[in-house]
């Protein structure tokens, strides 16, 4: 990710959705040496930001709905709430919660994008979001997994003004050409079951080494460490709750 800061279109905070709030809490702790503080007030609702040193890196909690599933969600950045959730309506998407007040903390927002992916809108008050990126354990990349990848791209440029950097093989999304993310068209070898998705991949000194500190903590690993283009190494891994993520070190500015 070449943004080092929450700006207005990229990606701004991702928080976890969880079945297990103190189980999660132990899985992250280990595997990216988080540092758990939960909100006590009643009304928080047991919401648990992580940090690195004194950063706000990620947020844990528990699940708030039946149907909400166990995932990992990402925020991007708004200057307008409101107004970003009109725009997302008219632009094919649909709101599922907000746009609501969080404390002073910020304006939030839930939605799906026109192929089914949730996301979340973030306009900040006194949080703007994760105070630090691309250092391992903090979030580095975001990736859109689709079945409707034209319809996505037209989605998102219409919604956040995002570039678009398209390979052959891949797609990257990008902020005035600061890439942050990608995005991968869902074929046959994804179950029909398996719904359109945004995944968070975070930085680690060692993504074999964090692969196996996963499996030790009864995660699982979906893709096993993997050597890419330009030195990168990458994997996808699955907490004890099914929350499915990835990890990465970069042998190149990504």
């Amino acid at each position: 990710m070449k943004l080092d800061k929450p700006v207005p279109g990229g990606p701004c905070w991702t928080e976890l959705g969880t079945s297990d709030l103190e189980g999660a809490k132990r899985f992250y702790a280990q595997v990216f040496g988080w540092r758990p503080e939960t909100d006590p007030r009643p009304e928080a609702g047991g919401y648990t930001i992580a940090h690195l040193g004194d950063a706000a890196v990620a947020a844990l909690s528990p699940l708030y709905q039946e149907s909400q599933p166990v995932a990992w969600n990402v925020s991007f950045a708004v200057t307008d709430a409101d107004v970003a959730a009109r725009l997302l309506a008219e632009a094919g998407g649909k709101v599922l919660v907000g746009p609501m007040e969080v404390f002073d903390a910020g304006r939030f927002t839930v939605a799906l994008d026109p192929g089914g992916a949730a996301f979340q809108l973030w306009q900040a008050g006194a949080f703007p979001g994760a105070g630090v990126f691309n250092t391992p354990g903090s979030l580095g990349w975001v990736e859109l997994l689709t079945r409707s990848p034209e319809r996505a791209e037209t989605f998102y440029t219409t919604l956040f003004g995002w570039t678009v950097n398209a390979s052959e093989h891949y797609t990257q999304w990008g902020v005035h050409g600061a890439d942050f993310g990608g995005m991968i068209a869902m074929d046959d070898k994804f179950p029909p079951e398996v719904p359109p998705h945004w995944l968070p991949y975070f930085a680690v000194e060692d993504v074999d080494a964090t692969a196996a500190t996963t499996t030790a903590g009864d995660g699982s690993v979906l893709m096993e460490p993997t050597s890419m283009a330009g030195g990168r190494r990458l994997a996808v891994l699955r907490d004890p709750q099914g929350a499915v993520f990835g990890v990465y070190s970069a042998g190149a500015e990504g």
